[in-house]
Formats: C-alpha cells, structure tokens, sequence
C-alpha cells in the first residue's frame, strides 16, 4: 500500500535517484538534496525542489519499507546535513518512528541499519 501515490515509480529519475541512495549508502556516505533535484531537473532549491525530492524520496522509502529493509531516504539530506520533516512524517506513517523516541535517535539508528542493509554487496561494475 502506498501512501504518497506514484509519480515518480517506474520513471528513469526514480530508479537513478535509488542507484544513487544506494551508491550513498554502500559507501556509508550521504545524498544531497540539491543532487536528487538535478537528477530530477528540477532547480535545486526553493519549495518546487523540496516537494519533487521530498516525493521521489518517500516513494524510494514506502518501497523499500514494503520489502522489509529500512528506509533508504535516511542517507539523504538537505544542505545542512539533514532529512527533511518529511522524512519524519512519513517514519510515522509507517510505524518506524514512534513518540518515546527521538528523531536524532531514529535518524542514527535507520541511517546505521540503511548502511549495514547495503554493506555486503560486491561491486559488479554493472549498475547496482
């Protein structure tokens, strides 16, 4: 079940955008915001940019929660070094994030799982 609907599913962005959350998070590293926005040609700041990146990143995460692993958006982040409140809204919506926890706390703990969810893949120089 999806709850942000599917606007960017099945696109080339979508799948260039999750190569690159993927990319991230095998390296333990983290996606700019500003770079999603370019993958999605969209200029890469202003409320236009944070509604298209805020979508294509809940779209990856409400996919990859459906398939058992963690939320792969936690490797991505604004300018500042940190997701959106989206991020959290949608944590919620999945039952991941819930009141006795911080959001900090969350984000290091779905951030760690993401990367050890990624850690074991061999590089097979083909794409992901």
């Amino acid at each position: 079940m999806t709850t942000l609907g599917s606007q960017y599913r099945g696109t080339r962005e979508f799948h260039l955008v999750y190569c690159e959350l993927i990319r991230a998070a095998r390296s333990r590293d983290l996606l700019y915001y500003a770079h999603v926005a370019r993958i999605l040609g969209v200029h890469p700041t202003g409320h236009h940019m944070a509604r298209q990146v805020g979508q294509v990143l809940g779209e990856v995460s409400e996919d990859e929660h459906q398939a058992g692993r963690p939320m792969l958006s936690a490797v991505a982040v604004n300018a500042a070094g940190y997701p959106g409140d989206g991020f959290y809204v949608l944590a919620r919506r999945l039952g991941k994030l819930t009141d006795p926890i911080s959001e900090d706390v969350f984000l290091r703990s779905e951030r760690e799982a993401v990367y050890e969810a990624w850690a074991g893949l061999q590089d097979t120089g083909v794409g992901v």
